[in-house]
């Protein structure tokens, strides 16, 4: 192995290793079975195989293996920014430019640990994901909706009754952004929502 090669390696587990450390950020969100937090690690494995299972849904115009890389590496971010709940009372944070800006700052880093080439590679998946302007940023945003979504049916309500969601809040923060990218995927899960919003 030359220099080169044993760099390029070295970069490379650092940053895999650096991404273990998804699996200590604890999300709102429980496991199915309600019996304890997910961790963010956990989280982006299941939304990789909601994008390989649900294939079928998305549109004409989505290729989804990019689909399914942006899910395993969308919330890298959230080992320095951590997870803001979108339903929570800090939950107008989500989107706030400030956890934006931290979370950019995050890409860099984390990112950065990468060989130049894979870095800019996952950079620029990880920034299309966030802008949401592609179909298959569209399709990826919309599994990263509708995956909280069942895991609160499954069990008994989850953050929705932790949280106090009204149904108006969970359509505009959550619904809409499911059905723009996977219409036929909010129509089914809005109807098994109705058990708890009456």
């Amino acid at each position: 192995m030359t220099g080169t090669e044993a760099d390029r390696l070295e970069a490379q587990f650092a940053f895999l290793n650096e991404a273990d450390r998804l699996k200590s950020v604890l999300r709102a969100t429980t496991l199915c079975d309600g019996s304890r937090r997910e961790n963010s690690g956990e989280h982006s494995w299941h939304l990789g195989l909601y994008a390989l299972v649900l294939a079928d849904h998305a549109g004409p115009d989505v290729d989804i293996n990019r689909v399914i890389k942006m899910l395993l590496i969308h919330d890298l971010v959230e080992i320095d920014v951590g997870d803001v709940p979108i339903h929570s009372a800090n939950g107008q944070a989500h989107a706030s430019h400030d956890t934006q800006a931290a979370e950019a700052r995050a890409a860099d880093r984390i990112f950065g640990l990468l060989p130049n080439d894979l870095a800019r590679d996952l950079r620029a998946l990880w920034d299309e994901f966030e802008a949401a302007e592609t179909p298959d940023a569209v399709f990826a945003k919309s599994l990263d909706r509708v995956q909280p979504v069942l895991a609160n049916l499954m069990s008994g309500g989850g953050t929705w009754v932790t949280y106090n969601v009204t149904a108006e809040q969970l359509e505009t923060r959550v619904g809409s952004k499911i059905a723009r990218g996977a219409p036929r995927l909010w129509t089914w899960v809005r109807a098994k929502t109705q058990a708890f919003f009456g």
